[in-house]
């Protein structure tokens, strides 16, 4: 039943990261519209993320009520709302309000869709599934894009990436039968999983309380919150790098940055392959190494094509460490325990990219942007020790759904 629905989960991930970067791209068109400042696109941002934040941590207490299935069609049908809600503002305030289903929406059906695939498929998935939602997030500014180039209004952007989440809605709605199905099943893997580890499925959803205290948990979460701190990091700040201080011309920095996203994509499509010989912590541990390789290409007193490259380098060993983390977490704690740890994984996530690119621009602001490469090389020393500790604390079992 599971090889039936991972055609859906495909389709999702790719919709799912249609809307992610339509803010940053439509918001030069929408300021002056909605009258509001350029800088009042952080306070939407800082809406949608909080609340993303919130519903990942209730993302236990969710699926435990609700199942993977249900879970998934009421956020999808949240987020598809919210995004039409976005096509219908004329004031500011309004994508305000319609900027909190919309980070609910998307908190709980990742949370709960990364943990199903954690649990029933192969770490290529994951590798894959997650270069699904590049593709997504790539191809959303260019809809909108293409809508503004044809003398269409962003609101018309909003409304047709808005249509695809209803039909997604739509797809999610017919095929809860076959979730129900396949949860079914799951309490034989769950049985399965959790007797590698010695321990009973959970009755309940676990309090946040709880989940700090399972060996292993805050170093898997600080190893979430310095991955994203290393990846929005380099995303938001690298072009400023590249043109202050390496002297890069604005226009080449701009298509390098976009390179960098690029690059986790297609790395992520090529780590699936890696997979079949390669286990989870290896993954991670060789992203960490290629990262650390493209930091030393941005310290480095070479040529700009070196620097230039090295965000490249960066982009590509990204690309293996977060699908691998998630996908490891049912092996470290156990499937009972998976959804409540993917939720806070999921929580420590949004704060890390919510929090540490702006320290970083105070950093730059009063001390020097030429400090980048130091600030992304310490959490990525930080993620690597906090990493080799799990794997001392929560050892991986070789138990895994196929």
């Amino acid at each position: 039943m599971a090889s039936l629905l991972l055609p859906i989960i495909y389709l999702a991930f790719i919709s799912l990261g249609l809307p992610d970067a339509l803010l940053g791209a439509a918001w030069p068109s929408m300021y002056p519209q909605l009258g509001a400042q350029v800088s009042w696109a952080g306070g939407v941002s800082m809406i949608i993320s909080a609340c993303t934040i919130l519903s990942a941590l209730a993302s236990d207490r969710l699926n435990e009520c609700l199942g993977t299935g249900r879970v998934t069609a009421i956020s999808v049908a949240a987020t598809a709302a919210a995004l039409l809600g976005f096509s219908f503002c004329h004031a500011f305030w309004q994508l305000c309000l319609w900027a909190i289903p919309y980070g609910l929406g998307a908190g709980s059906v990742d949370a709960a869709l990364n943990n199903y695939v954690a649990l029933h498929y192969k770490s290529r998935h994951m590798s894959w599934l997650h270069c699904m939602w590049g593709i997504g997030a790539t191809l959303g500014p260019y809809v909108m894009g293409y809508v503004l180039t044809g003398g269409g209004i962003w609101n018309d952007g909003y409304r047709y990436i808005g249509f695809a989440q209803v039909l997604l809605t739509a797809v999610l709605l017919c095929s809860l039968p076959m979730w129900k199905k396949s949860e079914r099943d799951t309490g034989e893997a769950e049985t399965h999983l959790t007797d590698d580890l010695s321990e009973q499925p959970s009755e309940r959803p676990m309090k946040l309380s709880e989940v700090l205290r399972i060996p292993g948990a805050k170093e898997v979460m600080l190893c979430f919150f310095c991955y994203c701190t290393v990846e929005q990091t380099a995303n938001l700040w690298a072009s400023s790098y590249l043109t202050i201080y390496r002297g890069v011309e604005p226009q080449t920095a701009a298509r390098f940055a976009g390179l960098f996203f690029i690059g986790i994509t297609v790395g992520r499509a090529l780590c699936g392959f890696l997979t079949f010989k390669l286990q989870d912590a290896q993954m991670v541990r060789l992203g960490q190494v290629v990262i650390a390789l493209g930091i030393v290409a941005l310290l480095l007193p070479a040529p700009r094509i070196v620097s230039l490259a090295g965000l490249i380098i960066i982009g590509f060993g990204c690309a293996p460490i977060y699908p691998s983390l998630i996908h490891s977490t049912p092996s470290h704690f156990g499937a009972a325990r998976s959804q409540a740890v993917i939720g806070v994984q999921m929580a420590s996530a949004y704060v890390g990219s919510c929090l540490m690119p702006p320290l970083f621009g105070l950093i730059a602001n009063h001390i020097s942007v030429a400090l980048l490469p130091v600030y992304l090389l310490l959490a990525l020393a930080l993620m690597a020790i906090m990493h080799e500790i799990l794997m001392k604390k929560a050892p991986l079992t070789n138990a895994r759904a196929d």
